[in-house]
């Protein structure tokens, strides 16, 4: 690939996760494309402002359900 195939596919890549990290899902593309290409999904990242200015993306992670398994049998 030339280098302005791949700055174009990594520009592409780049909008690609702005408007998912806005959360929306881009126009024109599939849930299955972005799982081909590797890119999480809306509402699967945040951007984070950090003290420097600096944005990042960071998962977000959403808690687990409460276990309701109970062992109700008695210790011997």
């Amino acid at each position: 690939m030339c280098l302005a195939c791949e700055e174009a596919e990594l520009f592409y890549r780049f909008e690609l996760l702005k408007q998912i990290a806005e959360g929306r899902m881009p126009d024109g593309v599939t849930e299955a494309d972005l799982r081909a290409m590797d890119l999480p999904l809306p509402g699967e990242v945040e951007v984070v402002e950090e003290a420097d200015g600096t944005k990042t993306l960071k998962p977000i992670v959403r808690p687990s359900a409460p276990n309701s398994f109970a062992c109700d049998s008695p210790d011997s």
